[in-house]
């Protein structure tokens, strides 16, 4: 009975690992991590010598940058969450007290450490990337409140300022191309219609705790336009310029791309809250596959090499 009683005290007291990692929401370190390696690509520059600047770049965006960002949100949203995903961590009591705070504070940290080892490009990118995480979560600005500024915010975060970063990283903190730059700012426009996907979940919980979800704002049918809009405009954009640039084949290859997002979105539109997750799942994926293929075209032409 004694031991028990102190097992079951010791659980209250301290997060168990696998709670600190659900915490970090593993899942969503994909986005910025592919973008990074696209910005990587984009350069042209050889792997030669560089390869450790490869790999703790991807961690730098994907398990530190992004996870703590997730952290920070899961901290700030517990009681939204509560009411949307009481069995998250923190409202679920298996991440107890201030833990979770903690825990953003640790990564924040161990994030601005890595980055200052990279590069002080890195370093900047870095500053820049959590400083996004904490005003998209925290009072008093608390970007995440309106839907336009949120899903803003994490585009930049997420693919912008991750694709922009490996390509300065793997040049020796030298400024990207233009092209490069070019594709990162579009694909972060169409970053921000992925993240209102993420908002048909949360739909009742947001309009409960006040949060202006694009959902909230727009309707359940408006935010759903609104993100197949915000999402296939920007990649026609990119469509144009490979086109401009020579680069035909990929261009045609994005266009396949885009003709498989279309489809799925009409089958999305029919019921956006039921099938949000479908197309996040099996749409998204084309979306990214896009940007790597953008991303060997500007290698191919404006290689720094």
């Amino acid at each position: 009975m004694g031991n028990a009683i102190i097992n079951t005290l010791t659980v209250r007291r301290f997060p168990a690992p696998s709670a600190i990692l659900e915490l970090l929401k593993p899942i969503t370190w994909f986005p910025p991590m592919w973008a990074f390696a696209c910005g990587v690509i984009a350069t042209g520059v050889s792997f030669e010598g560089r390869w450790h600047l490869l790999v703790a770049g991807v961690i730098l965006a994907g398990p530190m940058v992004c996870a703590t960002s997730q952290a920070v949100n899961d901290w700030f949203d517990r009681e939204v969450d509560a009411i949307n995903e009481p069995q998250r961590p923190i409202p679920s009591g298996r991440m107890p007290g201030t833990w979770g705070l903690y825990v953003a504070f640790i990564w924040t940290g161990l994030s601005l450490l890595l980055g200052w080892l990279i590069s002080p490009w890195a370093f900047a990118a870095t500053l820049l990337g959590l400083l996004l995480a904490w005003l998209y979560s925290m009072p008093p600005l608390r970007f995440k409140q309106n839907g336009w500024y949120g899903n803003a915010a994490c585009g930049i975060s997420y693919e912008g300022l991750a694709w922009f970063t490996g390509s300065a990283v793997m040049m020796g903190d030298l400024l990207p191309s233009t092209p490069s730059i070019l594709l990162a700012v579009l694909y972060s426009i169409g970053a921000h219609g992925i993240m209102t996907l993420n908002d048909f979940k949360a739909i009742e919980g947001d309009r409960q705790m006040g949060v202006l979800s694009l959902p909230v704002q727009l309707g359940i049918a408006g935010a759903a336009e609104n993100a197949c809009l915000m999402m296939l405009a920007p990649q026609f954009g990119v469509v144009g310029l490979l086109m401009i640039w020579g680069a035909y084949w990929q261009a045609f290859v994005i266009l396949l791309l885009i003709a498989g997002q279309i489809k799925m979105m009409h089958y999305f539109l029919q019921d956006p809250v039921k099938r949000a997750l479908f197309l996040s799942g099996f749409g998204v994926p084309l979306f990214v596959a896009g940007m790597m293929v953008s991303a060997f075209a500007v290698a191919g032409r404006f290689s720094v090499n």
